[in-house]
């Protein structure tokens, strides 16, 4: 089993930045999805951004946005630390939601507890 801890989030105005962690207790020695996912308050889970782990493939360390935070979102994938991030700049409103990580390999779903967002003037 592994456990996703996710942490970064807080208070923000709008056009300000954060950078959310996801750390994973041990290492994923599979490959991997790595989705960030955003809940926000009446709205369905949304997927922003998705990094597939490094390696041998097509599609190895590709990165993937939603249209709503393409150009202002970076995903990074596991470190050496077991750590990914999700870089988040001029957020607006509409970015206000808790934010999951979760790591899908060829056998197991892993998501975590979730960090609360929320852009504020």
């Amino acid at each position: 089993q592994v456990q996703l801890v996710e942490s970064g989030g807080g208070l923000v105005q709008p056009g300000g930045s954060l950078r959310l962690s996801c750390s994973a207790s041990r290492k994923i020695l599979k490959l991997y999805i790595l989705n960030w996912y955003r809940q926000a308050p009446g709205k369905q889970r949304q997927e922003v951004a998705t990094i597939t782990s490094a390696g041998t493939g097509l599609y190895a360390g590709a990165a993937h946005y939603d249209e709503s935070v393409r150009g202002r979102f970076t995903i990074s994938g596991l470190n050496a630390q077991n750590t990914a991030f999700l870089q988040m700049n001029s957020l607006t409103f509409d970015d206000t939601g808790v934010y999951l990580c979760n790591v899908k390999t060829a056998t197991d779903d892993y998501w975590g507890q979730g960090t609360q967002v929320t852009v504020s003037s």
